[in-house]
């Protein structure tokens, strides 16, 4: 036992000797420079402007580094969930009718035997939804709710089941979508080494926008940088638009094809979409929604030789805000993040029906372009459309 307890001792005294050696003392022995014998600085050093009595090495001068670079650490978790994926469903099973039209008939024998024309669905982007679809052997046809049969020209539709984020409080950064593949580097600029890869629809943080030889850059993460106009870019409110005096407003943002949705003046929905095309633009103002319906048929053409006709049936959770222009649910494009429409604001299926659901007819939809590309003069812009 006498043995045992000397050898505790003899270890105690050793771990006792080799961290007292780790404290910086006064009139310890030189470097051969000349300089005093420091230890290691703590990594928390890193926070401060100067120190002098530790060394800035190791991993202090990794977190100093990102410190300066203005990426936190730890970098802050984004407070956001997914919405309820049932969300993304509706009652209607779509279909993409030929480029070049069709013929509609009042029953599956005068469609077949091609007589009895009941009406002619005119060329263009024309999708209908249908409730029978009977493969004959000698072709497939598509039973309309109206009753009439088409031959099976065209296409089946699958949606995009992509869906925003709910937050639980106000993001402290930044954040947005991927909109395509693209690298990451360690450096803002082309040239820069590529350290790693994005996909479409990977959500990141974004702690500095940098523009390198007229580029814009993203920091999003330590020496992680990717190219700002490929990410869609939700940016926390500070303050509501004028004009909206209750806390409660929709975003949308024409720059970066994104929506935010603030209830109490906090954040509590984002998600991209896709605005009106060039020339066919969204308006910029502030507006309100004065009408909600579950479901609409809507069709037009502005082109005198009507080359630019659509029709589409059944487009769900519509809410109208700027004569005929609405925000709702898109099914016959998965090009989010980019301007597509005739003036709406398009959005998934899903992120349509939880806006739906939120929304009331009154609420304030606030639509800027910080770019300032989108023109603001009345004069330019008719009703609008899908």
């Amino acid at each position: 036992m006498r043995t045992l307890f000397r050898l505790i001792s003899l270890i105690l005294a050793l771990v006792a000797a080799f961290f007292g050696a780790l404290q910086p003392v006064r009139g310890q022995p030189e470097t051969p420079d000349g300089q005093e014998w420091l230890p290691l600085c703590p990594p928390e050093a890193a926070y401060q402007i100067a120190t002098e009595e530790c060394l800035m090495l190791g991993p202090a001068a990794r977190l100093q580094a990102r410190v300066a670079d203005g990426v936190p650490y730890p970098e802050p978790a984004l407070p956001i969930y997914k919405p309820d994926y049932d969300l993304t469903r509706v009652p209607y099973a779509y279909f993409r009718v030929d480029a070049n039209g069709t013929a509609l008939y009042p029953t599956l024998a005068d469609a077949q035997a091609k007589a009895g024309i009941s009406r002619y669905l005119e060329p263009g982007l024309v999708y209908v939804t249908y409730i029978n679809r009977v493969d004959t052997g000698k072709g497939i046809y598509y039973q309309l709710p109206s009753g009439e049969w088409m031959a099976g020209e065209g296409s089946r539709v699958s949606y995009s089941d992509f869906q925003g984020y709910l937050l639980s409080s106000m993001p402290r950064y930044p954040f947005g979508w991927v909109l395509e593949t693209i690298p990451v580097r360690n450096a803002p600029g082309y040239d820069a080494p590529q350290v790693d890869t994005l996909y479409r629809f990977n959500l990141v943080q974004v702690y500095e926008r940098r523009v390198v030889n007229g580029s814009e850059w993203d920091l999003i993460g330590p020496n992680r940088w990717i190219e700002g106009r490929k990410v869609g870019l939700v940016i926390p409110a500070q303050a509501p638009p004028e004009g909206v005096d209750n806390g409660r407003w929709i975003e949308v943002n024409l720059e970066e094809q994104t929506l935010a949705v603030y209830q109490d003046n906090r954040m509590v929905f984002a998600t991209l979409i896709a605005s009106g095309v060039e020339p066919y633009w969204t308006q910029p103002g502030l507006f309100q929604i004065y009408e909600k319906k579950e479901t609409e048929d809507m069709s037009g053409a502005f082109e005198a030789d009507r080359s630019d006709y659509y029709y589409l049936q059944n487009v769900p959770w519509t809410m109208y805000y700027d004569q005929a222009r609405a925000l709702h649910g898109t099914y016959w494009h998965t090009n989010l993040g980019y301007p597509q429409s005739h003036g709406c604001v398009n959005l998934s299926v899903g992120d349509a029906r939880w806006l739906f659901d939120w929304a009331q007819e009154g609420d304030w939809v606030w639509v800027h372009d910080p770019s300032g590309r989108t023109p603001t003069d009345p004069a330019l812009y008719g009703a609008g459309g899908a």
